[in-house]
């Protein structure tokens, strides 16, 4: 069992990664069931895979305490994250009676916990929420840190905002019925922060990379924990990302997010491979601008090409240009103005944002490597 607070000020708030956790909820998580004690129903939101799961198991566990839930089911996948699906659920919210000091349990992975928790940011002018993160990417990145945003038809997570959880509640047993590509792509996050800021940590990674993605429950807590104690320590510097700080967990995202457009954010590349792929193309572009060296590039996608992500742009079998890709990344939310910064590798364990990237050249390398 790990505890690890984020400290925000005035909002602080613990993820709790434990075994067994989500059995126990009406225990785990007492505090925020409180409104609900006079018979009033509490809200969940699932996907129809989290709750075929493990709807049956909390329901029990909330029963056996006085307590009733109510659930709200969307169909898993980005679809989920749109203006109708977020209507119905803010309507829903607003029909069970949610207050301002109520608050909405959120089960699955990323899809479910930024739908839900931008509805909370929005819903009463903000209520509150806890996260119940059921994917490896949610329960290292995404459920910690208050970004939370829905999709539009400009692009991914362009609407949305900063809306802290109250509680985040890790259960690693529920990695279980991950599928094994599901697992992978939730791995590259983990890998992000040993290229992003602690080099020993990629290290160990290189060493016991098989007995995360196997689920040992030993290695696989440290590989969580380890990850979110970074992203805690990051968000609490600069929760906003107004400096350059949290702008860092970016790596892999600007390239990734091309990709993920050009495949029509499909199944065909999981966000996870997207960035997966994105941080080798962002290592070897710090190798082309001579900020690191060729081996360490490689030694960055030897790494993720071991855990069976992709490593290889050409691989993907594109039907476009590197001007096209290029072309993708202008309307990525980091850009301001006619620039879009870039993060890139002085070494591995240290990333930073580069701001003098010209995209023509970003073009000419992406051709380069989508012909290798």
């Amino acid at each position: 069992m790990a505890v690890i607070p984020v400290a925000l000020a005035g909002r602080a708030y613990d993820v709790v990664i434990e075994e067994g956790v989500l059995e126990r909820i009406a225990d785990v998580a007492a505090p925020f069931l409180k409104g609900y004690a006079s018979g009033r129903r509490v809200p969940f939101v699932a996907d129809t895979n989290t709750h075929r799961l493990y709807a049956p198991a909390i329901t029990a566990n909330l029963a056996a305490n006085g307590f009733t839930p109510d659930w709200f089911v969307v169909e898993p996948g980005e679809d989920a994250k749109t203006w109708g699906v977020l209507e119905r659920l803010c309507d829903w919210l607003l029909a069970l009676g949610v207050t301002r000091k109520d608050h909405v349990f959120a089960l699955g992975g990323g899809v479910v916990g930024d739908l839900v928790g931008f509805a909370c940011a929005i819903t009463k002018r903000g209520c509150g929420f806890v996260q119940l993160p059921t994917t490896l990417l949610a329960q290292v990145d995404s459920s910690v840190g208050g970004k939370t945003a829905i999709n539009t038809r400009a692009g991914k997570n362009l609407i949305g905002a900063f809306h802290q959880p109250a509680l985040v509640l890790i259960d690693p047993l529920v990695l279980a019925t991950l599928p094994p590509r599901e697992m992978r792509a939730g791995y590259a996050e983990v890998v992000k922060y040993g290229l992003l800021g602690d080099a020993a940590f990629f290290a160990w990674l290189e060493a016991n990379a098989n007995m995360v993605l196997a689920r040992e429950p030993q290695a696989l807590e440290h590989a969580i924990a380890t990850s979110i104690a970074m992203k805690a320590r990051i968000v609490a510097a600069d929760e906003r990302e107004t400096q350059d700080l949290r702008a860092l967990l970016n790596l892999g995202h600007t390239f990734g997010h091309a990709l993920e457009a050009e495949t029509g954010f499909s199944d065909r590349l999981l966000h996870g491979e997207a960035v997966a792929l994105g941080m080798v193309l962002a290592a070897r572009y710090s190798a082309r601008r001579g900020e690191i060296g060729t081996a360490d590039a490689e030694r960055a996608a030897g790494a993720i090409a071991a855990a069976g992500l992709p490593a290889s742009l050409s691989a993907l079998g594109l039907a476009c240009t590197g001007t096209v890709l290029a072309r993708h990344m202008r309307h990525d939310k980091k850009a301001e103005g006619a620039t879009l910064p870039f993060l890139l590798l002085r070494k591995l364990g240290e990333a930073y944002v580069a701001r003098d990237v010209d995209l023509t050249d970003i073009a000419a390398f992406l051709d380069a490597e989508l012909a290798a």
